[in-house]
């Protein structure tokens, strides 16, 4: 059974409030965890505490991705609304909006790619530029593989034929 319907409004005594705030956060951030799963969206929450202490959470560690997203669609919607245009040159705003966001993205990752702009990233983003440059290499190594298997598979045929036509 659960407890009554409690009134919204600042919680005075400081200790009740730090309390109120750590179980609701829990459950805030384990809701956001449920829906992200239940219903495979995209979440990205960020709490900050009056200590200004921050709390976070965001679907398979991508936060920067989220927000550059929701970056994207609220400003395409602004150039959307300030703009009194025709239908169609809202849609070239908004694809305009959306294919500058993505040069923004792949000119930072190419940034970090090479070494450079890394003091913003934190662990979890560091761990995953880690993981796509070995991801990289791994491909590299095996496009190089593949190259040099040709190379010998060419050789012997160009091998044979000048033997066959001797």
């Amino acid at each position: 059974m659960g407890r009554g319907r409690i009134q919204l409004k600042r919680i005075e005594n400081k200790i009740n409030r730090q309390v109120t705030f750590s179980k609701r956060r829990s459950g805030l951030l384990k809701k956001a965890h449920e829906i992200s799963v239940l219903c495979d969206a995209e979440v990205a929450l960020i709490v900050f505490s009056t200590k200004g202490k921050l709390f976070e959470y965001a679907t398979d560690s991508c936060m920067e991705r989220i927000l550059e997203r929701y970056e994207r669609y609220s400003y395409a919607e602004r150039q959307l609304l300030a703009n009194d245009d025709p239908e169609n040159h809202g849609s070239w705003t908004l694809e305009y909006a959306k294919l500058k966001a993505r040069v923004d993205v792949l000119q930072r990752n190419q940034r970090h790619f090479m070494g450079e702009d890394l003091d913003s990233l934190n662990i979890k983003e560091l761990q995953n530029l880690e993981h796509q440059i070995d991801s990289a290499l791994k491909h590299n190594q095996l496009m190089y593989e593949s190259i040099s298997e040709l190379q010998k598979k060419d050789y012997h045929c160009q091998y044979l034929r000048g033997w066959l036509n001797h």
